[in-house]
């Protein structure tokens, strides 16, 4: 056993063999800090014997058996990919106080099969644990809880119970006494992801492990656990907002970007069936500014407002601000309306808003933007059943879009009458009974025939 001195970036979790103010992976300036490892060398020594591996032909191996444990939560089932597989390291991240403990503790209430469960929690004590347990109305015989964040102790208790599901609440507070480091930091949690990983893969224990993480993703956990586990499930949102999104940002047993939406109230999570009639809950009538586009998270479409405000600016250089879209991608759009439509907002503070704190990356909603943004400017309503889809190029041209049918058949279910497709897109369209399909090939002829 020798040790070794290397730098961690706390950000990405790159190792360098000095210092540098600037990580040479990730480009974060002053988060590499110096660690010291304990390593041992791998090989055939005398009195030493080398476990040997055990390879297959890739035919011999059987898949048919791989079993999937129901957690009954249907959103939670649909982004874990139809549920919980066993032998999976699964990280539940977002920031402190979002849901995280709360989903998984629902997860134990609802579990209603012969499956043991052990909950080690490194936060509370057992008798805080069990208040909010009983808060939730958590009663399951086959729940065991641990208050403990010793490594060497958790790892003998879950080799002597050996439970089905393994909850760890949460990895930044598991700590290594072998290792000389605080709990927290970025060699710590690497260590007890390692052994948490060789606890799922050889005792097949579904591994749960919750990371807190801020706005800016700039605690260590979570970056690093990312590369280490099967499936990374964040918690979107505002704690002061009524909707939480769980959403599947990797998942090697099902579709990435699939999200499950919930709803924040006093005796826990609940359910949303039907994120889009819920998104779309309370929207006034006849107001400018205002437009229904509809994205595509995972494999479930989901219609979302979009609202616009522009107003002449009292300053020097307008202000552009954004909630829930990026902002680059819609300065981007207010140029492109500007000098392909010839709307003239240079000279007027553009805010834009995505209703219910969902964040919107897809391209599809490009024309809602320039729609919306467009409808505020010449202060005239859009029609309160239309739904926008396509994306917008630079040259002012209207692009296709993926799963045109799946939107449109989700908008056609929620009584929308009218939808904007690309043309390109218009030309493969099947014909629907309830909803009118109208196709452009750019922003312009959109605009004059729906903001007049």
């Amino acid at each position: 056993m020798k040790e070794k001195t290397v730098f961690i970036c706390t950000e990405c979790g790159n190792e360098a063999s000095k210092w540098s103010g600037k990580c040479p992976a990730c480009g974060a300036w002053n988060t590499m800090v110096e660690e010291t490892l304990k390593v041992q060398s791998v090989g055939k020594q005398r009195g030493l014997s080398v476990k040997t591996a055990d390879i297959k032909n890739l035919e011999e191996i059987q898949t048919d058996d791989e079993e999937r444990i129901s957690t009954n939560i249907g959103e939670l089932d649909r982004v874990l990919g139809g549920g919980i597989v066993k032998g999976s390291l699964i990280l539940v991240g977002g920031d402190p106080g979002i849901g995280k403990s709360t989903i998984l503790l629902q997860m134990c209430r609802s579990l209603g099969g012969e499956e043991k469960i052990l909950y080690v929690s490194g936060e509370e004590s057992q008798r805080q644990l069990k208040l909010r347990a009983d808060r939730l109305n958590v009663a399951n015989p086959r729940l065991r809880v641990l208050s403990e964040t010793s490594m060497e102790v958790i790892t003998d208790c879950v080799y002597r119970e050996k439970p089905d599901i393994l909850i760890i609440d949460s990895v930044q507070t598991m700590y290594n006494p072998q290792i000389n480091s605080a709990a927290g930091n970025a060699v710590q949690i690497r260590d007890a992801a390692v052994s948490f990983m060789k606890i799922a893969k050889e005792e097949g224990i579904a591994v749960f492990l919750v990371g807190h993480v801020t706005k800016d993703g700039s605690i260590a956990g979570p970056k690093i656990l990312e590369h280490i586990v099967d499936t990374v499930l964040y918690f979107e949102g505002e704690r002061r907002q009524v909707y939480r999104i769980l959403r599947a940002v990797k998942n090697r047993f099902g579709s990435t970007n699939e999200i499950g939406v919930f709803e924040m109230r006093e005796d826990g999570l609940e359910e949303v069936p039907n994120p889009s009639q819920a998104m779309l809950s309370g929207r006034p009538a006849d107001t400018p500014g205002s437009c229904i586009v509809c994205t595509m998270e995972g494999t479930r479409p989901v219609l979302a407002e979009i609202q616009a405000l522009v107003s002449p600016t009292n300053f020097g250089n307008p202000r552009r601000m954004t909630n829930g879209i990026d902002l680059s991608r819609a300065l981007m759009l207010a140029a492109v309306l500007e000098k392909r439509a010839g709307l003239h907002i240079s000279a007027y503070d553009a805010y834009i808003n995505i209703v219910g704190g969902l964040r919107i990356v897809e391209p599809a909603v490009d024309l809602g933007v320039i729609l919306a943004l467009a409808s505020s400017f010449r202060n005239t309503a859009i029609d309160s059943g239309v739904v926008a889809i396509g994306e917008v190029g630079l040259a002012g041209e209207l692009r296709a879009c993926t799963f045109p049918e799946a939107r449109i058949a989700e908008a056609e279910k929620l009584g929308f009458t009218k939808c904007i497709v690309p043309g390109i897109n218009l030309k493969k369209l099947k014909p629907f009974k309830k909803i009118e399909v109208f196709g452009f090939d750019d922003i312009r002829s959109a605009i004059d025939a729906f903001v007049q």
